[in-house]
């Protein structure tokens, strides 16, 4: 089995959250689950921002929900989506 490479979009629950704060909460969070590769802030619209993580995990049953399961037990996160999922 190889490694994944995971697009995850994590939208916080308002927009008076500050998302540099959420994005260091949750790189170190992921970080015995995942390598985080990159990290990208993308404005949606009305002051609303998301954090785009792109992360490597073994390809292996459920090390992606686990991933997304740890983002969302943080205070703040309001989704947490896989937008693109390959194989590295």
């Amino acid at each position: 089995m190889g490694d994944v490479a995971v697009v995850l979009k994590v939208l916080p629950e308002d927009t008076d959250i500050p998302v540099e704060k959420l994005k260091d909460q949750i790189t170190s969070r992921i970080k015995g689950l995942c390598e985080v590769n990159k990290v990208d802030i993308e404005e949606i619209g009305f002051g609303l921002k998301a954090i785009k993580f792109q992360v490597i995990v073994p390809d292996e049953e459920g090390k992606i929900d686990r991933v997304e399961q740890a983002i969302s037990g943080i205070a703040g996160v309001g989704q947490v989506d896989a937008e693109d999922v390959t194989l590295v």
